[in-house]
């Protein structure tokens, strides 16, 4: 059975933001299944649209030019109807993006320590920041300039192992503390796919 967060206004979608490793799109796609909605990888959006992959940009036209694409997707994709968006840890960074996902969005930072990045980003080499030298110190640098950003979401819950239903359920209770505080449920109505009581 499909969740339902009360009080979600009809047209926003969830924005998932943090560093690479946090778990963006595993929980991504699983909290959209909870709630009967599309699930995005932002950073597939971008790779579709260039016809090159995020690695290849990176290498071809440089970041600024990956980062340019990469607003631009993302505010197509708030435009789109309610869905759950996956974004690359750089986007959030941007204060254009940052604008749109506060003004027609709903953000939701994944905060996860660095052992826990370290833990799952080791596996994998198509990191672009991750393949130029050591990828500790290159995590802490990331941290230290993006996490009072991250700070700046909506809603902020800790990542951790384990079943990723478990972080789903504190992502849907994380957003619905955030809506019942903030005392500001715009837009909302009834038949809304993301609004009634938790299931």
């Amino acid at each position: 059975m499909n969740a339902t967060i009360p009080d979600m206004p009809k047209d926003r979608s969830i924005v998932l933001v943090g560093l690479m490793g946090a778990g963006k799109s595993a929980i991504g796609r699983r909290l959209a299944t909870r709630l009967g909605i599309r699930f995005v990888d932002a950073d597939a959006e971008i790779e579709a649209a260039a016809g090159l992959s995020i690695e290849d940009i990176f290498e071809v036209h440089g970041e600024a030019a990956f980062r340019d694409g990469e607003r631009r997707v993302i505010r197509r994709l708030l435009s789109d109807p309610p869905c759950v968006i996956a974004t690359g840890g750089g986007a959030w960074m941007d204060e254009e993006t940052r604008r749109a996902v506060t003004e027609t969005g709903l953000s939701v930072w994944l905060r996860a320590d660095i052992e826990l990045l370290l833990s799952r980003v080791e596996r994998r080499n198509n990191r672009p920041l991750l393949n130029t030298g050591n990828k500790r110190e290159t995590l802490e640098r990331l941290i230290a300039e993006r996490y009072p950003i991250y700070g700046e979401a909506d809603v902020i819950v800790d990542s951790e192992d384990g079943p990723h239903d478990n972080m789903v359920d504190k992502v849907i209770d994380g957003i619905i503390e955030h809506l019942a505080t903030r005392g500001d449920s715009r837009d909302t109505v009834s038949d809304s796919p993301l609004d009634g009581p938790a299931t």
